[in-house]
């Protein structure tokens, strides 16, 4: 009875904090209908969900959920850096945290769209003049939102097809457009990786040195954790990459005021460099570190973050979300339309160049899809997933039918911003796919690298 007890007062909140938190980012930042996002987005990614009750609070900006009132979470929208859980804080004092400040510009509409993609929303151009097989496309399209099994539903939201630098093709779910922002989830530690980078170009930082994380300057093992190790998921840190009541990923995003001191918390499981362990802690504890570096720059630090990043490629949707702290979550919470999603992809597929000005230091992508020693499929990088292949057998890969140079930020319930320099693509699919059975990454790739030319038109 006990153990019953306790577990309700871990997993529960946790539940209450997944509707509150995602209601609340589908509700004033994504601008999505709550019920629909309820029924097709939260339910069936866990029963108990079902038994929640929420309201939404218009005026206040604010989402509550909870079971009969027992186990509360409320989440609040913030103008700058969306929604955020109430946790180890009163809301009035959250309200008053300094992360934005009051004049910066974050003007969504500043795109025209009589000027082309990426410069602005303007196409898609038409496919035939890029030698791209448009039958093909629009089955691979077709296939993207088809629903062939309805009980486990893919819910795609949006694709969006970039070849040779020209937006090609893009296409919607009802209630979604081009102007909504979508969750990344995991694809946030692609950001992660940017914001890292950027902090690198300027001098600010140094992946090879100790992570400079307070708490672990007196500890003997965990003082050894340099940013590289946390970049590439080999701290050796224990952490729980599973999202189950209990595990350390929900109670981390659900239950914590600090995500990041929850994960920097945790015990060591293997020496740094030694073993690589996927994990969401890694991402968080470098977002702080990367909050403390930014706050040196700018009275705050997520004026530079769009400043440095989003606003100079032109991302005007994106937003990150910090948790109670006033920490980005960089494990999670990035929120951007497909259009803009594919901007970040093209970034990286121009090695860190927009319109002629470095945004990356050179060799900064180079870095990040090396692969990390120990992920066996050669799969992982620095917060990248890759397609390089094991050392012994490169068609042993993530992908098999996708080439071995393709590199990827990929989320929960099946993000994907898939960039493919050997062919010149980027690729986004934006979902809620809560049955990961029901969404093929490597089909996806393969179905549209086909309808693209395989050499250069003559």
């Amino acid at each position: 009875m006990a153990a019953t007890a306790w577990y309700l007062t871990q997993a529960w909140p946790a539940g209450s904090g997944f509707v509150a938190k995602y209601l609340c980012s589908s509700t004033f930042v994504s601008h999505r209908n709550p019920t629909t996002v309820f029924e097709q987005d939260i339910a069936p990614v866990n029963p108990i969900t079902s038994y929640f009750g929420y309201s939404i609070d218009k005026k206040k900006q604010k989402v509550a959920a909870g079971w009969h009132g027992v186990f509360p979470r409320t989440a609040i929208y913030r103008e700058g850096c969306g929604c955020t859980l109430v946790i180890g804080i009163t809301e009035e004092k959250m309200r008053r945290q300094p992360l934005v400040s009051q004049g910066f510009d974050r003007n969504r509409s500043r795109h025209r769209k009589d000027l082309p993609w990426p410069r602005s929303n303007g196409g898609p151009v038409n496919p035939d003049k890029l030698g791209i097989d448009l039958p093909k496309l629009n089955a691979a399209l077709d296939n993207a939102f088809s629903e062939s099994f309805p009980d486990t539903r893919r819910n795609t939201r949006a694709v969006v097809v970039v070849y040779k630098g020209q937006l090609v093709a893009e296409r919607y779910a009802q209630g979604v457009d081009r102007d909504t922002p979508l969750m990344g989830w995991s694809m946030s530690k692609s950001i992660t990786n940017a914001l890292t980078g950027i902090l690198v170009r300027e001098g600010k930082l140094d992946i090879r040195q100790p992570a400079p994380v307070p708490q672990w300057q007196d500890d003997k093992e965990k003082s050894k954790i340099t940013i590289d190790h946390l970049l590439r998921m080999t701290s050796g840190l224990e952490f729980d990459e599973i999202y189950q009541p209990l595990s350390d990923t929900v109670h981390m995003l659900y239950n914590s005021h600090s995500v990041a001191a929850y994960a920097a918390s945790k015990p060591m499981a293997a020496q740094p460099g030694s073993k690589w362990r996927y994990s969401s802690g890694t991402s968080n504890i470098l977002a702080e570190i990367l909050r403390r570096q930014m706050e040196t720059a700018s009275s705050s630090y997520f004026d530079f973050i769009y400043a440095e990043l989003f606003h100079r490629i032109g991302m005007y949707s994106a937003i990150v979300e910090p948790d109670a702290s006033g920490t980005f979550v960089g494990s999670s919470y990035t929120l951007a339309t497909a259009l803009d999603w594919a901007r970040f992809g093209q970034l990286y597929l121009q090695d860190g160049v927009w319109q002629g000005e470095r945004i990356l230091p050179a060799g900064w992508v180079e870095y990040t899809t090396s692969p990390t020693a120990g992920a066996p499929k050669g799969q992982y990088g620095a917060h990248f997933w890759l397609n390089a292949g094991s050392a012994d057998d490169p068609n042993h890969r993530r992908w098999p039918h996708a080439p071995r140079d393709t590199f990827a930020a990929l989320g929960y319930q099946g993000q994907n911003l898939i960039i493919i320099p050997s062919r010149k693509a980027v690729l986004v699919r934006l979902g809620a796919t809560a049955n990961s059975d029901a969404w093929n990454t490597d089909q996806f790739i393969h179905q549209m690298l086909a309808a693209l030319p395989t050499e250069e038109p003559g």
